[in-house]
């Protein structure tokens, strides 16, 4: 179920709060299980057949780390690692290597089209990541329910974002409403999932019904024009923050209103002065996966030049490559592991640039990076870069509003999480934000209603 729908909102969300209240209070022991519960249900709405996959995953994955610590073969980590390497890439690169090898003359291999379970990238990260941490001697055994909770937590197990052990499972010990700030959590968690959803209703969406159309004709073969090309990407530069930010923020919330804190996944990214500063803004937990768990072990910036310019392009690739499995998006992330690394050369060099500059560059590499992340097809992307550099007839109809609308509000506006903790608590303000819930839920219910761009990765 989607959370800009009226079955979570109003159904699934209620209920698990009560549900979640009546076990803390009259049962403190069944509050995880029941969490547990919650999520397999929430998972299971989508299709119920990934279940077994999910849960599975879990099992395997845990009884490996109970066996960890002890394994003296050195062989049950990269075998484990592979392991869940090869589920994903069974579900979701199969079909792409397929293609690739198609590519050499004479083979005609079938095309194995398996639908993609939902958030099978992140919850395969997660253990990933922890299963490192264990191998490290950094994290601990954790019992059965624990593990599967910090994996398929409702609220951030689709898309996000991308938690570590050591930020999540201690809270899991907490009695989350027994704390003095119980209550202005809530507020503060009510207040996020509002901010997140009128994100995606009053901007991410509008801006879908200007980006979709042109990038279907773009694929379809269709001459693209200068102003269906500027508003595509201008259009998607936004749609897609908007929608994932406001995803995150509903994670947030959702999460506050159960009594645990997320990792904060965005910091006004638009206003970044480099591409380095970007990647810091951006989907902050995946950036920080990136760079601890493949560019460090890829060499870093500690052995030379060579290695850590060649670290950048093979870490952004592989990002390029986890978002989708297309060659669009390996040449997306390439272009950002070039970008980034031109960087380094540059600040090596002694290079500096005024923030305006910087800020300008950077904003129109992202902006035009986006297209390759869109498009279909490298024709399809080509289609529109002609448009934007006026290699195709003008065209007109420009919807020049709601992207202004958007891009003010992303370069200029806050950060949602530190805005709603920086507003006092009052009846007001209180009333203000229930009335915005309402007039989100009842536009919910008169448009259209877009699933999230980062549930197909």
């Amino acid at each position: 179920m989607l959370f800009n729908s009226f079955v979570f909102l109003l159904a699934f969300l209620p209920a698990a709060l009560l549900l979640h209240a009546a076990a803390e209070r009259y049962r403190p022991q069944a509050r995880l299980p029941l969490l547990v519960l919650l999520s397999f249900v929430f998972y299971g709405w989508w299709d119920w057949r990934f279940l077994p996959l999910l849960a599975g995953s879990i099992g395997v994955n845990w009884l490996v780390a109970r066996v960890l610590p002890r394994d003296r073969s050195g062989w049950l980590f990269p075998a484990a690692l592979a392991g869940n390497l090869a589920v994903l890439a069974a579900f979701k690169y199969l079909g792409f290597l397929a293609d690739l090898a198609n590519l050499i003359p004479g083979l005609a291999l079938p095309r194995p089209d398996l639908a993609l379970p939902l958030g099978i990238s992140f919850f395969t990260f997660h253990h990933i990541m922890y299963l490192t941490d264990l191998r490290a001697g950094r994290a601990p055994s954790f019992g059965l329910t624990r593990y599967a909770l910090y994996i398929a937590f409702f609220p951030q197990v689709l898309a996000g974002p991308l938690v570590r052990w050591s930020e999540i499972m201690h809270q899991f010990e907490e009695r989350p409403y027994a704390r003095p700030d119980a209550a202005e959590r809530i507020g503060r968690g009510l207040m996020l999932l509002t901010v997140g959803l009128a994100k995606k209703v009053f901007l991410g969406d509008p801006l879908a019904a200007y980006v979709n159309p042109v990038f279907q004709a773009a694929a379809a073969g269709k001459i693209v024009t200068v102003a269906e090309a500027w508003q595509a990407t201008l259009g998607f530069t936004f749609q897609i923050y908007f929608d994932f930010s406001g995803y995150t923020d509903m994670a947030l919330g959702i999460a506050l209103l159960f009594g645990i804190v997320l990792p904060q996944n965005f910091d006004v990214p638009y206003r970044a002065t480099s591409l380095r500063d970007f990647w810091r803004r951006w989907h902050m937990t995946l950036s920080r996966f990136l760079r601890d768990y493949l560019y460090i072990a890829f060499g870093g910036n500690r052995r030379g030049l060579a290695i850590q310019l060649a670290a950048l392009f093979a870490t952004m690739t592989l990002g390029g490559l986890w978002h989708g499995a297309g060659l669009t998006f390996v040449a997306w992330g390439a272009a950002h592991g070039l970008g980034l690394g031109a960087g380094v050369l540059w600040h090596r060099a002694g290079g500096r640039l005024p923030h305006l500059v910087g800020w300008a560059l950077t904003a129109a590499f992202v902006m035009l990076t986006w297209v390759l992340f869109r498009a279909a097809t490298f024709d399809a992307a080509l289609a529109i870069y002609k448009g934007l550099i006026g290699l195709a007839p003008a065209g007109s109809g420009f919807k020049w509003r709601t992207i202004l609308i958007a891009a003010a509000v992303a370069i200029l506006g806050p950060n949602a999480w530190n805005a709603v903790h920086r507003l006092p608590p009052s009846r007001l303000l209180a009333a203000a934000f229930a009335l915005l819930f309402v007039v989100v839920v009842l536009k919910i219910g008169d448009d259209a209603n877009y699933e999230f761009i980062y549930f197909q990765f």
